[in-house]
């Protein structure tokens, strides 16, 4: 029989404890956005004795959640398609472009993740007013793409860096252009790298509650969390349905992770290895 290493165990049991850390909150609101409000307060932790989906119909209907949670998608979907692809633009020249400038523009973006976007709120504020989108679902967009390129591009480098150069070479030898390389040669191989950026960008995006509360007013143009945030009341305050609201807000996440799941973990393998 083998013996089981005590450093093996000793990660298991750390492994166990920090997942039940991080799903003991999720059941708790789980739990509780199907049971009466009643019960809410009175065993907090337990399974429902009686199921009430009133939570879920309230907020889908009298709160407007199918129009924040459109607004939403909207607004996350634009997002990462334009981070995905100018962060994928902008890293391949830079894996390519091996100069001191090249190198000073790499650092820039870098600089991007060690400086929190909200310290530049006031100016953000300027810019987007001076451009006419305040109050606008679209004034959110260059903002969340400013906040997602530096990982874009840090992670997406270093994975084309990675990529022997020697693809690149027998598609120029063969006549591609750097747009056909880009799109054919490329794109393909950094598939796994793209996913993990997509789900490191989807989270902070899609839970953002600062700047939709500050460039947005009109009720049509609210986001999920805005929407979220509005049903806490000075008095009172209806748990029920912000717990059935944030259940409902989690499912684009999770069907994004299983969908990219492994892509995503491919890349965070290839990470790992290629340091």
């Amino acid at each position: 029989m083998q013996r089981v290493q005590p450093s093996k165990i000793a990660t298991y049991a750390i492994l166990t404890a920090w997942s039940l850390v991080v799903l003991f909150p999720l059941w708790t609101m789980l739990v509780n956005s199907v049971k009466p409000k009643r019960d809410i307060f009175r065993n907090p932790f337990n399974f429902p004795a009686t199921l009430s989906f009133d939570g879920y119909k309230a907020a889908w209907t009298d709160g407007s959640f199918d129009l924040y949670f459109r607004n939403s998608i909207l607004i996350t979907l634009l997002a990462l398609v334009l981070i995905l692809f100018l962060g994928s633009l902008a890293a391949y020249a830079l894996a390519n472009w091996r100069t001191r400038f090249a190198t000073f523009i790499y650092i820039f973006f870098i600089a991007g993740l060690m400086v929190p976007i909200r310290l530049g709120t006031i100016n953000i504020f300027q810019i987007i007013r001076s451009l006419g989108l305040v109050d606008s679902l679209f004034s959110l967009l260059p903002i969340y793409v400013a906040m997602g390129l530096p990982i874009a591009t840090f992670v997406l480098t270093a994975f084309i860096r990675s990529i022997p150069g020697d693809l690149t070479d027998a598609a120029r030898v063969d006549g591609a252009s750097e747009w056909r390389i880009y799109r054919s040669v490329i794109l393909p191989l950094v598939r796994p790298a793209l996913a993990t950026v997509a789900i490191f960008n989807l989270i902070p995006i899609w839970n953002d509650l600062w700047f939709p509360l500050i460039f947005i007013r009109s009720e049509e143009n609210r986001t999920v969390m805005l929407g979220v945030s509005l049903l806490f009341g000075q008095y009172q305050t209806d748990w029920n349905r912000i717990l059935s609201t944030l259940s409902l807000a989690g499912i684009p996440i999770l069907i994004l992770y299983l969908l990219m799941s492994k892509q995503f973990i491919k890349g965070l393998t290839a990470g790992a290895v290629k340091g």
